[in-house]
């Protein structure tokens, strides 16, 4: 089995589900040294299909047009059974917290394994990376509630959306199929 790992960056990030497959990473940063360093905007990779693309904390880094497009190429990156995992923060719960909440801009919203998450990061992305890479493309350009991610899905050709209770509450997890009905070989185990 293989899994496309889109954003994947140095971190050895994939859920357990995945142990044991073929990964490939694909970032445009060089100095993550990925597998495949491409944007990823413009999948699909020639002549490679993948059982799962995998995209945690990466979608937002587009604008929401060039996200449209990015999910596009996922559905051209996947076999006929494959599926997309997909990771976003959830800027509408942060949204509520925010005004409910009484929140600055700089409030914590909790910690990550990198260290602490501010509204602003959720918002604008991470601020320390930016800063200390200086590279534009760690930037958030969208911002996606799970209504909002489902329909993107839908118009990039995704028949099934699954989405999952998550261990963050700022944070939505979603299983797009290919197929009407899951191929039930493949290891998911969402919650509808």
């Amino acid at each position: 089995m293989r899994v496309l790992d889109v954003g994947g960056g140095i971190e050895d990030r994939l859920p357990e589900r995945y142990e044991g497959w073929e990964r490939l990473r694909l970032d445009i940063d060089p100095t993550c040294k990925p597998d495949i360093c491409m944007d990823a905007r413009e999948l699909p990779i020639d002549g490679q299909k993948f059982d799962v693309v995998y995209c945690a904390h990466n979608l937002e880094h587009f604008h929401r047009h060039d996200a449209l497009k990015v999910l596009k190429g996922f559905v051209q990156s996947l076999t006929d059974d494959g599926y997309a995992h997909i990771l976003v923060p959830d800027v509408g719960e942060v949204m509520r917290q925010f005004v409910y909440g009484r929140m600055d801009m700089e409030s914590i919203l909790g910690e990550s394994p990198a260290g602490p998450i501010a509204v602003h990061d959720v918002i604008y992305g991470w601020g320390a990376q930016i800063e200390h890479t200086g590279e534009e493309f760690y930037a958030h350009k969208t911002g996606f509630t799970l209504s909002m991610l489902r329909r993107m899905l839908t118009a990039a050709g995704f028949k099934v959306m699954e989405s999952c209770e998550n261990k963050s509450q700022f944070e939505i997890e979603v299983f797009a199929y290919l197929k009407e009905s899951p191929c039930p070989s493949l290891p998911h185990n969402p919650q509808r």
